[in-house]
């Protein structure tokens, strides 16, 4: 190892990566830039689960099923209802009874972290459900190409979407993997698109029935424009709240994208996206000042690639990068350069992350930024090498921290401040997971921190560590350590 190399070693595992596993600050210390940026590999899923296409066809299945168990009750209530009649009022129906869920099946996982089988008779969307969160989280712990997965996690969050309801349920974690992942080292503009037209945005944001008031549809069916869409695509996804738009520019970017619906589940439709016509406002449209002309569904395809290419987007998107990585007040010399690179390039993200990375801000110790709750628990399990962890497990953990996957409840996603995750009872929380599961660890606890933190692994910590009472007490020192809360 390379000492000169051996602080930045450890920031680049940690900062930039998602926390190092044995052997990963020795490897980086080599080139810890290069280590960096050869991990701007395109992030890989299960290759076994369902894509949008299977997956939609179980959501048809599954509104079918609900339709006919519907219409079989209506068959059944009538003559009930009838004898019911002539039955003396002490008499009473039978409650339903329902099943209740239970550990998901899972395919395709990473030998490193395994799943329970499935019981018998469960729903197969909320197993699909549990399938893809834990394919992301158990994928981003077992990671090669940690700083990706940093990425993606960053990108998933900028366009969050809640799994609300049984179809976001499933749609919403194939969002990251659909347009988030495929485009996470190209254009913006191009992620900004498939974004925007996936299902799950589409349904969350609730602009499937938004049809403008002058088109067919919006005069036939009564059916009103909805700026949800619009709105957040301004105010989070590309200008930012500071972005000089207008509540004038929010409604015409809204009915640009009237019409941009989804498909109906009735198994008709090709699944996803579909543009429908007759619901599209017809006219131009003028935003921040630039006219579009009527062009049916490209009319907001045009306004989005502007809007991806803008001035303030590119400083919205850096300064949120810079400090989501490096620090929640990211240095201005930083933003600035990401900015410039952003417009010099139109977005193209391989080439702003790479500014990021190159940056000699970006590499300065202390640590800046407090580990959100996932971040906690992935570079956890990284530095514990764990085999065998029930993904189920994980995943409840995340829910008691506040941060399961896709439940931010907001568009806005969740914080990526410390004041957001460093609360007394958040801090409990973490203790009482690592108190849990400090029997499962396999190693001597400074041992473990050298592994996880290298050089900055402080004497007073490794002191408190070494003095423990138990090996519990030297586990729970180690991972609620300052050095190890922070990256």
């Amino acid at each position: 190892m390379l000492d000169k190399n051996v602080l930045p070693a450890s920031i680049a595992t940690n900062r930039f990566g998602l926390g190092a596993r044995p052997g990963d600050i020795e490897a980086a210390a080599k080139d810890p830039q290069g280590w960096v940026l050869a991990q701007l590999q395109t992030p890989e899923f299960s290759p076994g689960l369902p894509d949008l296409e299977a997956a939609w066809k179980l959501l048809v299945q599954d509104r079918q099923q609900r339709m006919a168990a519907r219409q079989n009750r209506a068959v059944i209530k009538a003559p009930v209802t009838a004898s019911m009649a002539a039955a003396p009022k002490s008499a009473a129906t039978p409650a339903s009874t329902t099943t209740s869920a239970s550990t998901p099946t899972t395919t395709s996982m990473p030998p490193a972290i395994k799943a329970a089988a499935p019981a018998a008779g469960e729903d197969p969307l909320k197993s699909l459900h549990f399938e893809l969160l834990q394919d992301g989280l158990v994928r981003s712990i077992a990671a090669e190409h940690s700083f990706s997965w940093r990425l993606l996690d960053f990108f998933s969050n900028h366009f969050s979407v809640s799994a609300n309801g049984k179809v976001l349920q499933v749609l919403a974690p194939l969002l990251e993997r659909d347009a988030i992942a495929p485009n996470l080292l190209g254009s913006f503009e191009e992620m900004l698109l498939a974004v925007s037209r996936h299902p799950a945005m589409l349904l969350y944001l609730n602009n499937e029935r938004s049809f403008g008031p002058d088109s067919r549809l919006g005069r036939n069916r009564k059916l009103g424009l909805n700026e949800n869409l619009g709105r957040e695509i301004l105010e989070l996804h590309s200008l930012g709240v500071e972005g000089g738009y207008t509540q004038a520019d929010v409604r015409e970017l809204a009915m640009a994208l009237s019409g941009w619906s989804v498909a109906r589940l009735n198994g008709q439709e090709k699944p996803g996206f579909v543009f429908r016509a007759g619901g599209h406002q017809p006219g131009a449209r003028l935003l921040l000042g630039k006219r579009y002309p009527e062009a049916g569904e490209a009319q907001a395809e045009h306004m989005l690639r502007d809007l991806a290419r803008h001035p303030a987007t590119a400083r919205h998107v850096s300064f949120k990068l810079g400090q989501y990585v490096v620090s929640d007040s990211p240095p201005v010399e930083l933003v600035d350069a990401m900015t410039a690179r952003w417009l010099a390039t139109g977005g193209d993200l391989r080439e702003v992350v790479t500014v990021l990375v190159r940056s000699q801000s970006a590499w300065q110790q202390p640590q800046q930024k407090f580990k959100t709750p996932r971040e906690f628990v992935v570079s956890f399990c990284r530095a514990c090498k764990f085999r065998h962890l029930p993904p189920r497990l994980l995943l409840n953990s995340l829910t008691g921290m506040g941060q399961r996957p896709f439940a931010a409840g907001s568009p806005a996603g969740f914080s990526a401040l410390a004041s957001g995750w460093d609360g007394a009872d958040a801090l409990l929380d973490r203790v009482d997971w690592v108190a849990r599961l400090a029997g499962r660890i396999i190693g001597e606890p400074v041992a473990l921190g050298v592994t996880a933190l290298g050089p900055q692994l402080t004497p007073p910590t490794r002191r408190a560590v070494m003095r423990a009472e138990s090996r519990e007490q030297a586990m729970v020192l180690l991972f609620m350590s300052p050095e190890f809360l922070r990256r």
